[in-house]
């Protein structure tokens, strides 16, 4: 199978490489999935579990690559819940080759049916931004109907995903960015934006959670807009920002099928939008991921150059308004 794999940490994305790969087999309790759509997140080639297992030996050649939209077309011994033929959506493991091929092997509990009437490009862009967000909102923040929650990146791809979660839930949503994102994080849900170049964070007044995807000094200046016992939830590693009296959450997003198929059943009735930017076929992808000017939206690969996408997915961003 053609698959994308890295061999050298140091190079970044000029290492990525496409080569022909031997077709993974299911192991006890795992189904292969032909890959119809798989979702790329920049920062995965700084993560350890890219080039090590879980005991620390280097594991390159590595394949990249956690989200996945596709069809099984293998069981493993003892599998149960999935069928040969069944479209399907996840998240696998960290630590194991990923979904930039054609084919991947992955734990059957990982994986969620897909309706036949959502397309396999947004299911592939869901993934990760909806876990994200559903987790660090509900399951870190707490957040509920009538709080104050300030969303940082709210243009961007866990960000606008935030924002529609967090306003539909009843809460007050502010987003932050740069100027030039203002109308996106808007149209997704956002009902103020900060611009962060030239507006003062300090000036939204107080926030009961702070959903954080930037880190750094934002990270901090963000504690401190944070009311007493309020929260503040990031993505972005450790980090001594500390609300007055309340909590600061660091954390890792991980496979949850029972919350993939309520955010699957909200895209459905249109409830909730994925933000899609980049669409390449698997043959491009190396160019796609070294491309200097800065992508807007999920990227998503498509290993099977016979699917189509492009005018699917513009009908799916075209429709965009903030959620009633």
């Amino acid at each position: 199978m053609k698959a994308i794999v890295v061999t050298d940490q140091a190079a970044g994305t000029a290492g990525v490489k496409l080569v022909e790969r031997p077709d993974p087999q299911a192991a006890i309790n795992d189904v292969v999935v032909q890959i119809h759509a798989s979702g790329f997140t920049g920062d995965e080639l700084t993560w350890p579990s890219t080039w090590t297992d879980r005991v620390g030996r280097d594991r390159t050649p590595s394949i990249p690559g956690h989200e996945l939209a596709g069809v099984v077309t293998a069981l493993g011994y003892g599998t149960t819940g999935l069928s040969i033929g069944q479209r399907v959506f996840g998240l696998t493991d960290w630590y194991r080759d990923g979904t930039l091929a054609e084919y991947v092997a992955v734990e059957a509990r990982s994986l969620t049916p897909l309706p036949g009437d959502v397309d396999f490009t947004v299911g592939a862009a869901l993934v990760m931004p909806g876990l994200t967000a559903w987790q660090g909102l509900f399951e870190h923040g707490r957040l509920h109907a009538g709080q104050r929650v300030l969303v940082h990146g709210a243009a961007g791809v866990v960000g606008s995903m935030a924002s529609q979660l967090a306003r539909e839930a009843g809460a007050y949503v502010i987003g932050t960015g740069r100027a030039g994102g203002r109308k996106t994080a808007l149209d997704f849900g956002a009902q103020e934006f900060v611009d962060l170049d030239n507006d003062a964070l300090e000036d939204v007044g107080e926030v009961d959670l702070v959903f954080d995807v930037i880190g750094g000094d934002i990270a901090k200046r963000s504690a401190g807009v944070i009311r007493a016992g309020g929260t503040l939830v990031t993505v972005t590693g450790p980090t001594e920002a500390r609300p007055s009296g309340g909590l600061t959450i660091d954390f890792v997003v991980v496979p949850d099928c029972a919350q993939l198929s309520d955010l699957v059943q909200r895209v459905r009735v249109g409830r909730l939008r994925t933000n899609i930017g980049n669409v390449v076929a698997l043959d491009d992808a190396v160019a796609a991921f070294n491309r200097t000017e800065r992508i807007k939206g999920k990227t998503i690969i498509h290993p099977r150059s016979s699917v189509k996408t492009r005018g699917l997915l513009n009908a799916h961003q075209v429709q965009i308004h903030a959620p009633k």
